[in-house]
């Protein structure tokens, strides 16, 4: 069995599925809260994207402050909020806001990403290079959040004296070190980027610099997982999932009501595009409860994580509730049933 302390975290991008709308997407958020409160999962967070047909997650304050309400215990977050797309003083009010009507129960992922594409960027009405002012945007959002203005003259209200913790996500180098720098937890993104993960763990553990509220460095490792109840549909959920990865990303660049053929999906997998979609998922734990326990406390290991953040892949909603249930008992979650 795994590690007691070792606690499992959800991400859900607010899937929206084929015949979906948004507020299908929005409606499942909240079961999935209330299930995964019921099964003893730690934390949910809600990533910041825009301009994705797939994902509706594009205002995380908003849903977390719907799911919230609708809940009791788990805690909620943003995983991330692109802070570049964002001034750091309304990005501190609204937070301020989540934590002073649900105290405690409220985290802040913070990204450098813009969670789009550039074209969209400017429809943000957003400098591409803002990116290169992070770490201090990141400086002034928690000074707004503490008992001190980044600002003189200036109060985050709600904000100030919240304290919302701060958690930094990255998928490079750059974000570990800013991390280890700033003295805050690191949440790597392996479950999209898994390239730099063992690098960009390393370096925030080697060069951490311990602050007030985090004497000890903290590392939160995202991994996928496909469950169910037999190996042979873990496979097929797997494979349906990595079709529609291929499908999605490639069809970006399509012309709109253009859709791809199923001959065409599996010339893109063969190619040498469609591949390195493919290895997105590189670090993926499919299959039964026992292997996908096995998968996890391998990769807890490999990506020396404190914590692991799980992004659940399924060709549907149902699927994707059903394998949360089977991951939590294969972990031993409290609660889990």
């Amino acid at each position: 069995m795994p590690e007691a302390s070792t606690p499992l975290s959800l991400i859900d991008f607010a899937t929206v599925h084929h015949g979906e709308r948004p507020g299908d997407a929005f409606q499942r958020s909240v079961e999935w809260a209330r299930n995964a409160e019921k099964l003893g999962y730690k934390r949910i967070w809600y990533s910041e994207h825009h301009n994705m047909k797939q994902i509706a997650s594009a205002a995380p304050a908003v849903l977390i402050a719907h799911v919230a309400a609708n809940t009791s215990t788990i805690n909620l977050g943003a995983g991330g909020v692109m802070l570049p797309n964002h001034a750091p003083l309304v990005v501190a009010e609204q937070f301020g806001t989540l934590a002073e009507i649900h105290p405690g129960r409220i985290d802040l992922g913070l990204g450098r990403a813009p969670g789009t594409d550039q074209t969209t960027v400017r429809a943000l009405r957003r400098d591409p290079r803002s990116a290169e002012n992070f770490p201090q945007d990141v400086a002034e959002l928690a000074a707004f959040l503490s008992d001190e203005s980044a600002i003189p003259g200036v109060t985050a209200v709600p904000g100030a004296g919240t304290n919302v913790p701060l958690y930094i996500l990255g998928s490079s180098l750059f974000g570990a070190q800013l991390a280890a720098k700033l003295g805050l937890p690191y949440s790597f993104a392996s479950h999209f980027a898994p390239a730099a993960l063992e690098q960009a763990v390393k370096v925030y553990r080697d060069t951490y610099q311990p602050s007030e509220l985090h004497p000890e460095p903290y590392v939160i490792a995202a991994v996928n997982v496909t469950a169910a109840d037999t190996t042979e549909d873990a496979e097929e959920q797997d494979r349906q999932v990595r079709r529609k990865r291929v499908a999605a990303m490639a069809g970006r660049r399509l012309a709109p009501g253009r859709t791809l053929s199923e001959e065409e999906i599996d010339m893109l997998i063969d190619s040498p595009a469609g591949q390195q979609i493919l290895d997105m998922l590189r670090y993926t734990a499919v299959g039964t409860r026992d292997q996908v326990r096995e998968y996890l406390e391998a990769f807890r290991d490999h990506a020396q994580a404190d914590e692991l953040m799980i992004a659940l892949q399924a060709p549907s909603g149902e699927q994707a509730t059903h394998s949360m249930g089977i991951l939590a008992d294969a972990w031993g979650l409290d609660g889990s049933v």
